[in-house]
């Protein structure tokens, strides 16, 4: 699989082109625009006759190439090409593909096409491909482990935020179960002195009704 043909597009506008070989690749890449949604990122893969079309959508700009082998299943040397040059693109002109006009990045950045071409071109380039899917691979584990961590992190917080309000409402309940303690003693003596203050109303009814109010019967008694 060679990588034949390659361009960077804001809609039908073309920034920057390369072609490796003679062909009419310019006319048929003009009428896929056209197709091509633009309106969020992605990639996908056309087939048109003996050639393949990859291309990469990334903020509303394209980059686009062209291979000839289309029954190939090694896709991911064309699309590590086209992310290759989406960032030096991107680093090299930021914004202002936004609102250049046609062929204003083509004197600069056709020759960058035209290198990155031929090293993906190169036989290395599928061990270089794997490198760098490896690469992102452990870039993606590193990520994913990390927001592991972070989420770790904050269940460790939650964890002690819960520990906290656990004190404190052991401590709270420790405070109420006091103040609970205290008011069943005193509500204890209260009912002792009731009883007790009820049993001498008792005793002395029961001692005037035998002695008389004055207990004058029991000290004549005595007497006699």
């Amino acid at each position: 699989m060679t990588i034949l043909y390659a361009l960077i597009a804001r809609g039908k506008t073309v920034l920057a082109e390369y072609t490796f070989t003679s062909g009419n690749f310019p006319t048929i890449t003009r009428l896929l625009l056209g197709k091509i949604q633009l309106d969020r990122d992605g990639k996908m893969s056309y087939v048109y006759d003996q050639y393949i079309f990859h291309y990469v959508c990334h903020d509303h700009i394209l980059y686009l190439c062209m291979c000839d082998d289309p029954t190939s299943s090694k896709r991911r040397v064309p699309f590590n090409f086209l992310e290759d040059i989406r960032q030096r693109f991107v680093a090299t002109y930021g914004d202002q593909a936004q609102t250049a006009i046609a062929f204003a990045m083509n004197h600069e950045f056709g020759p960058v096409l035209q290198t990155q071409m031929e090293l993906f071109n190169s036989p290395s380039a599928d061990s270089l491909a794997q490198v760098h899917t490896k690469l992102d691979a452990v870039k993606d584990v590193m990520v994913q482990n990390i927001e592991m961590v972070l989420e770790r992190g904050e269940k460790l917080e939650l964890l002690v935020d819960k520990t906290d309000q656990l004190n404190a409402t052991a401590f709270t309940f420790e405070k109420s179960s006091r103040k609970l303690k205290e008011a069943m003693f005193w509500k204890k003596v209260k009912i002792y002195l009731l009883i007790t203050f009820v049993l001498c109303v008792l005793l002395y009814v029961f001692l005037a009704v035998i002695c008389g109010p004055d207990f004058k019967k029991c000290d004549s008694s005595k007497k006699k």
